[in-house]
């Protein structure tokens, strides 16, 4: 499905200078890339911030099927969680960490699929239990046209400098690129809802046959028509249906609004308690 990716990181971004030193031990000679049909990956650093969109060589990344950026994650919270992260770029209300409002980028539902289940894998291997592993909502820059994923370590820079968080998400790119394939079998869904760390997401996209391309959450409430339509149209994979966290889509009249919408445009849903595991 993808063979050449590209992993970008900012030099300006200490946790993704971790993961792509930690990733170079992977990396085989370009040689070997060029007369094999075997996946591979190119590195990538920009010198200033990978969100904003004109940061980026446009016909650099138009040279590869896929684009996995590596970054620090923060937060404004006063919690400050250690975790390693994944999540599709994107904007719905404001776009004021880039990209561009009301547009998100282009996802594979089975690679994110693929990328969380390997990033669980790997921490229980390495017994890599302090950090929280989850899905984010869709949220910030850059907007580009090829389909691409963040990989994340947060949220301090005691964080974004360990070197065992940085080895874990380098070791997990590189199966996830080695091993990843297309499952036609997979229900390729969109989830709606929830907090933006996914809580009740991320059990779905481990443990059952659903895989996720983006999240909306609770907080850009109210969700829209352009909001659905945006994410269904930048899903790679054939859409199946939405995956509603039922009890956290607003109110009630709210929620009575929002399925209105989607039955008027056959948009199929189900609620999380629906899924099957």
């Amino acid at each position: 499905m993808f063979k050449k990716y590209l992993i970008v990181a900012s030099r300006k971004d200490t946790a993704g200078m971790n993961i792509t030193n930690s990733l170079m031990q992977f990396r085989p000679s370009p040689f070997i890339n060029l007369s094999s049909n075997k996946p591979y990956f190119d590195i990538y650093i920009v010198e200033e911030d990978i969100l904003q969109t004109e940061n980026l060589d446009q016909d650099k990344l138009n040279k590869y099927d896929f684009i996995i950026f590596v970054s620090k994650h923060s937060t404004n919270s006063e919690e400050k969680k250690k975790t390693l992260s994944v999540h599709t770029p994107g904007n719905f209300r404001t776009a004021d960490y880039g990209g561009m409002k009301g547009k998100v980028c282009r996802s594979s539902a089975l690679f994110n699929k693929a990328l969380f289940e390997k990033l669980n894998e790997k921490t229980s291997e390495y017994n890599f239990k302090d950090y929280n592993v989850t899905m984010e909502a869709t949220h910030h820059g850059p907007l580009i046209d090829k389909p691409c994923v963040f990989i994340e370590i947060g949220s301090t820079e005691m964080e974004w400098k360990n070197s065992r968080a940085g080895f874990i998400i380098a070791k997990t790119i590189y199966e996830t690129i080695q091993e990843f394939e297309h499952n036609p079998y997979r229900e390729i869904s969109i989830a709606i809802g929830g907090n933006h760390y996914c809580s009740n997401f991320n059990n779905l996209q481990l443990k059952s046959n659903v895989a996720f391309s983006h999240v909306i959450p609770q907080y850009v409430m109210p969700i829209t028509e352009e909001m659905i339509i945006e994410t269904i149209n930048k899903t790679i994979e054939k859409f199946d249906f939405l995956t509603l966290d039922w009890n956290a889509i607003g109110t009630p009249e709210q929620r009575d609004e929002f399925t209105k919408i989607l039955d008027k445009h056959y948009i199929p849903w189900k609620k999380t308690s629906d899924v099957r595991r």
